[in-house]
């Protein structure tokens, strides 16, 4: 549909990775236009979509992003008839605290004052946010760790601690009989219920998170798929509290 294959390529054998500039235009991102074409969202499909800096995209394109995240399609209608674009992809997103970019550093102070502060990150409104499921600070790195020998965990360990989960979800929903749902995040209501079952512990921190954290029935969903697969990573048959209460620490908090 956007004709980008060629003659020799007819197939796509690796997910995409799209990473448009801020500067995008809404039919850009989403599909659209007189002759309706996909979007970046669409061209991310089963991939990754990475936007960076990302209160600098227009708040209109921000927005639009919110129906393919919660349905996985983008619907675009015209006089002529209407058209849908698959956009099931993983969201990526990066920005910085402030304008300033130091805002809780520990060694530079922000210049920013604090309004300028809640207007930046105002910017990504809160149903957007309510629908990524990890969010995580990411601090300065000391000297010593970037001039530092000694590695972390290389990828190739990490990609076989996720082909495994990948292979315990397969199985999982393979009875299931949905050709849509292949993995956790593909789960809707009907899966949460028979496969994120939690015992009493994991209701009462549940109950409890909802209270203080006003966790609205989409944040609840989204916190039972992404301890299920913390369970996956860990090898885990049933989710237990320590998976949930990871999960819970990756809801969006508010940084002022």
């Amino acid at each position: 549909m956007a004709g980008e294959l060629g003659n020799e390529g007819p197939l796509i054998r690796s997910r995409p990775f799209r990473a448009p500039h801020h500067t995008i235009s809404n039919a850009g991102l989403v599909g659209g236009g007189r002759w309706p074409r996909p979007g970046e969202v669409s061209m991310a499909h089963r991939g990754v979509l990475f936007l960076d800096e990302l209160p600098e995209f227009g708040s209109k394109n921000l927005e639009t992003l919110r129906q393919p995240l919660e349905d996985k399609i983008v619907s675009i209608s015209r006089a002529a008839g209407s058209l849908s674009f698959p956009a099931n992809f993983m969201f990526v997103a990066a920005m910085n605290p402030c304008p300033c970019g130091y805002f809780g550093d520990d060694r530079k102070e922000c210049t920013c004052g604090l309004g300028m502060v809640q207007r930046y990150q105002s910017r990504i409104s809160g149903p957007l946010m309510d629908r990524i499921d990890i969010h995580t600070d990411v601090m300065r790195v000391p000297f010593e760790k970037l001039a530092g020998l000694d590695g972390g965990e290389t990828s190739a360990v990490i990609r076989a601690r996720v082909e495994a989960a990948r292979k315990i979800q397969a199985a999982r929903f393979a009875p299931v009989g949905k050709p849509y749902v292949l993995v956790n995040g593909d789960m809707g209501p009907a899966e949460v219920q028979q496969f994120c079952q939690i015992d009493e512990a994991g209701k009462n921190l549940m109950s409890m998170a909802v209270r203080q954290m006003d966790l609205s029935a989409r944040s609840y969903h989204r916190v039972l798929k992404l301890a299920r697969t913390i369970a996956d990573v860990a090898g885990e048959e049933r989710i237990a509290v320590q998976h949930l209460a990871e999960a819970l620490q990756y809801r969006p908090r508010g940084l002022v």
